[in-house]
């Protein structure tokens, strides 16, 4: 249970975080984002593993780093903290006036796949990984390729990068409800791949 409490605080300072610099229209929203993942790695992956995120945790799971006992209670930990910062967030600003945002659905799902893909491969290298164990730097790395993939193609997808955050915006209602589709079917596919191309590049037990 300390496991699972550990993710839904995580996730809920992630997704709320979210919530929060965009609707102030932080120009240092992927800053803040990245560092809200940053902080809460670094105070719940001792407990946790700090995934904060469906497709972190299917990624470690194929990978052989998370028990198969914890993926659901772990997803519902996530999506739960999702939803219930997304419902703080609108009772605190209330949804954008000028509505959802609109995207593309070819370059959304492309854009989602990468940089899901990019953090799980992150999450798996510098945080399960026997050559990195022990390391000070994983948190910073996994908030870094976060704040990375907002910069680079939040304006393509809404740089969710995780089916808990695509659940929460779309509950805000910064993205239409068709977004989340791609939110789950990308995110969760590039967490997959990522976690098969580990497993290509290292050596069992690596």
């Amino acid at each position: 249970m300390k496991k699972y409490l550990v993710e839904f605080i995580g996730t809920f300072f992630l997704v709320f975080t979210v919530g929060m610099a965009v609707r102030n229209g932080s120009v240092l929203a992927p800053v803040a984002i990245g560092s809200a993942l940053m902080v809460m790695i670094f105070a719940g992956g001792h407990v946790s593993g700090g995934h904060f995120n469906p497709a972190v945790t299917l990624g470690v799971w194929l990978r052989g780093k998370c028990e198969t006992k914890d993926v659901v209670p772990y997803w519902l930990a996530q999506l739960a903290a999702g939803a219930v910062a997304a419902l703080l967030v609108v009772a605190l600003v209330g949804k954008p006036l000028l509505g959802a945002a609109t995207h593309e659905v070819g370059p959304s799902l492309v854009a989602e796949f990468l940089f899901t893909f990019a953090l799980v491969w992150v999450v798996l290298n510098v945080a399960t990984a026997k050559g990195t164990a022990n390391n000070s730097f994983y948190g910073l790395a996994i908030g870094f390729t976060v704040l990375t993939g907002a910069v680079a193609v939040g304006g393509v997808s809404g740089g969710a990068f995780n089916p808990a955050v695509g659940l929460g915006v779309v509950i805000m209602g910064l993205e239409k409800l068709s977004q989340l589709a791609i939110y789950l079917g990308a995110d969760l596919l590039g967490g997959a791949v990522a976690a098969l191309a580990y497993k290509a590049t290292h050596e069992a037990g690596e």
